[in-house]
């Protein structure tokens, strides 16, 4: 929490940059615009990364591509306020050191392919590292990791190993799906599980006013269903919040800001990938029928590709935001 605090003292070099990415890519040369909203006006600032020529062209991002995620740590909640000044809570979540340690390619049954990008993050001693691992990770040029993960991708979408990854892979103004074990709340009962009523506070129940009730049947079928609601052990289950707003986005601190809670407690690790329906599917589904406005979200015009490096940071702010989506002030009545 001490990094969040000073993180809320510390003067934002450019406040409420809107990035709407305008990223065009010939060779290894990535032109990325952004919108800067400031007090003085609006301003359009183009950042060139030079390139050589008679290299490989980069993949160009389209709707049908399925980039990689990112592993992050839950570093807690804080409240920010938009442009008109409403206040809403945000989770910070940051990446450490998230580097690339394999590119996975393989055929399945079907004889169809399976693509996938293996990311590790958080580095750890070498002595508490299994041999293994720590082969694996010599071989990819990277510290030993405390977590191991692996994305589904496009065949488009993979990443060089060793590459490390920046909070700048995802977008201000784009929906994520954050995956994470919910907090374990031990063994409950009905009530506090499954939210049931419970029995009669007053006549005809003794010392039992929490208790489940009746769960069997009769004769016949003689037995509990299976997945009957009972008292048991609650949390501590993988758990995908979905359709998660990208508010903030902080390159130097590695940070990113998004709108609402997310499961787990706080340090702990999470998995960070595009919202499979208010991304993925509906680009698909808006591309099919030619509507090219609505692919992606308002505002955003193209997604980093491949991935967001830690080079592609360097030609970006230390803090991006995004403006605000509401229309009207809400402090202002309506006539």
């Amino acid at each position: 929490m001490l990094r969040i605090v000073a993180l809320r003292q510390r003067p934002l070099a450019s406040v409420h940059a809107r990035q709407a990415h305008s990223v065009t890519k010939a060779g290894t040369s990535t032109d990325i615009a952004v919108k800067s909203s400031t007090n003085a006006g609006n301003t359009t600032v183009a950042l060139a990364k030079p390139g050589g020529h008679g290299r490989r062209v980069q993949p160009k991002w389209n709707p049908n591509s399925m980039r990689t995620g990112l592993i992050a740590r839950k570093r807690g909640m804080m409240a920010l306020w938009d442009d008109l000044g409403v206040r809403f809570p945000v989770t910070v979540l940051q990446l450490e050191n998230c580097q690339v340690t394999a590119n996975i390619k393989s055929v399945r049954r079907d004889q169809s392919e399976y693509h996938a990008v293996q990311l590790a993050a958080s580095d750890k001693p070498r002595k508490n590292t299994t041999l293994a691992m720590a082969g694996h990770f010599r071989q990819a040029g990277v510290a030993p990791k405390r977590i191991v993960r692996e994305f589904e991708v496009s065949p488009d979408a993979h990443i060089p190993v060793g590459t490390t990854l920046n909070a700048i892979h995802f977008v201000p103004g784009q929906f994520v799906d954050v995956v994470a074990n919910s907090i374990g709340k031990g063994f409950q009962g009905v009530m506090k599980r499954w939210n049931f009523k419970g029995l009669r506070a007053s006549h005809g129940v003794s010392k039992a006013h929490r208790s489940a009730g009746s769960t069997g049947a009769h004769q016949d079928p003689g037995r509990i269903w299976p997945g009957k609601k009972m008292a048991g052990r609650q949390g501590n289950k993988r758990i995908t919040t979905q359709n998660l707003s990208v508010i903030r986005i902080d390159t130097q601190l590695d940070l990113i800001f998004v709108k609402g809670h997310v499961p787990g407690v706080d340090d702990a690790q999470v998995l960070i990938k595009d919202a499979k329906k208010k991304m993925i599917c509906l680009g698909k589904a808006a591309y099919e029928k030619g509507l090219s406005d609505k692919i992606l979200p308002r505002g955003l015009t193209d997604l980093p590709f491949p991935a967001g490096t830690d080079k592609m940071a360097k030609l970006y702010p230390s803090i991006i935001e995004t403006l605000s989506q509401r229309i009207t002030s809400p402090f202002i009545p309506r006539e």
